[in-house]
């Protein structure tokens, strides 16, 4: 169990990259290869992860990790929670 700061922490993280991903796309500036749908599912993976009470089954880490790829754009990609190209 992570204490309050911690967690709310993370939350802030989480909150943040959906804005950077909802920005990105409001501006057309998306990523190639992800649809606004795709784009709007990891939206709501990231929302969730950080709406989740611990040990609910979400991904919390491999969400987190997501979210420090998206604010530092540093190739999100490489996430397993990343839409892949089809």
């Amino acid at each position: 169990m992570i204490d309050n700061a911690t967690r709310e922490s993370q939350d802030r993280l989480l909150r943040q990259a959906v804005g950077v991903l909802r920005t990105r796309y409001e501006l057309g500036t998306g990523y190639p290869g992800v649809s606004s749908g795709e784009a709007a599912d990891v939206v709501g993976v990231l929302e969730a992860a950080a709406a989740a009470d611990d040990g609910d089954g979400t991904d919390r880490e491999e969400a987190l990790a997501l979210a420090h790829r998206l604010v530092d754009d540093d190739q999100p990609e490489a996430s397993p929670l990343w839409p892949r190209s089809h």
